[in-house]
């Protein structure tokens, strides 16, 4: 007997040939978590487990027209990942349009693990001003915030850091401290939801290894739960179970960071 097609979630992300990060990553932690990919690549990128060599933008021509031939589908959530172009930034702000009412998770890749840099200050300028107002929910770590919000370098208070980009129409941000332990927290993982609403904080403990690809595991599952209907507060503390399951049982490679094990099995918390 025929089954009907898993909720849908359109991915523009950039590929990552080793499978930790970008497009397989995402389309892995949406299977698992009751969705399907729809997957537009957004880049071109030469990596390894240790470092981004070189973005080669998609050419935004191809994007749209990629978003054409599937635009037929029942989109039921977006996910954004790496926009390494004012042209790519373009052709994602046309296509989210095309969507009303359907929810958007953007994980702002900026820079690589392994500390290359994808993004410049003035893209990141036009994807705050163009971007953030159609986003329901970013999901940037520390460091990402920070690069989001220049104008409160003299503060480290990352509530005021949430509360500007709110300010600008995001409608919530999930911010992750897996890249920066806060003070006292060093054995700890601290996520917490800034939403007009409410605050709401999570602890994980802190697993020892360096990953690839924990930030899009994490967003790409958060779009997968809206997808099939969870409220976003829902939405955002399965994602979280679900990601560290699949960094609790990562890969070790031979070199560089860990890979998460996204497999159906990982998400059975």
């Amino acid at each position: 007997m025929r089954q009907p097609l898993p909720p849908v979630v359109l991915v523009l992300a950039g590929h990552d040939p080793t499978g930790g990060a970008g497009l397989i990553a995402d389309s892995e932690s949406i299977a698992a978590c009751g969705g399907w990919a729809v997957t537009v690549p957004t880049a071109l990128t030469i990596q390894n487990c240790h470092d981004v060599v070189r973005v080669v933008p998609t050419d935004a021509h191809l994007i749209n027209q990629m978003v054409d031939e599937i635009a037929t589908l029942p989109v039921a959530a977006i996910k954004l990942g790496l926009i390494s172009s004012e042209a790519t930034l373009e052709a994602v702000i046309s296509i989210i349009r095309r969507f009303p009412g359907v929810p958007v998770v953007a994980d702002p890749v900026l820079k690589a693990g392994g500390g290359a840099e994808l993004s410049t200050p003035e893209l990141r300028q036009e994807y705050i001003a163009r971007l953030l107002p159609l986003v329901d929910i970013l999901t940037p770590n520390r460091a990402e915030l920070a690069a989001l919000t220049p104008e409160c370098q003299a503060t480290d208070d990352d509530t005021a850091r949430a509360v500007v980009l709110l300010s600008l129409g995001c409608q919530a941000v999930l911010v992750s401290a897996t890249d920066d332990p806060l003070p006292g927290n060093d054995d700890q993982v601290l996520l917490t939801l800034h939403s007009p609403d409410n605050t709401r904080q999570w602890l994980w403990p802190r697993l020892p290894e360096q990953f690839h690809g924990s930030g899009c595991t994490l967003a790409s599952s958060i779009a997968a739960r809206l997808a099939v209907g969870e409220r976003l507060l829902t939405a955002c503390e399965q994602a979280q179970h679900y990601t560290w399951q699949s960094l609790s049982q990562g890969y070790e490679t031979p070199s560089g960071q860990y890979l998460p094990n996204r497999t159906p099995r990982a998400s059975r918390f």
